[in-house]
């Protein structure tokens, strides 16, 4: 799955999407799609990542209490 590097602009590979679809870890490891070479795994706050047509992560996905309401 890609998702989009907002600071960057660039998109990240995630490499665990176990860590992205749990709510209650804010980060997870990817890799950025820049450049030809491939890139090493680094760690991205789940708070800098959005969908590739700029949309936002599920609340769901970044809020361990989302069942609680707002």
């Amino acid at each position: 799955m890609y998702l989009k590097h907002q600071p960057t602009g660039d998109l990240v590979e995630v490499v665990d999407t176990a860590a992205l679809f749990d709510p209650f870890r804010d980060s997870l490891e990817g890799r950025l799609h820049a450049g030809e070479e491939l890139q090493e795994v680094e760690v991205f706050p789940k708070a800098e990542l959005v969908f590739p047509s700029g949309e936002s992560l599920p609340r769901c996905w970044t809020d361990g209490n989302y069942r609680q309401g707002s």
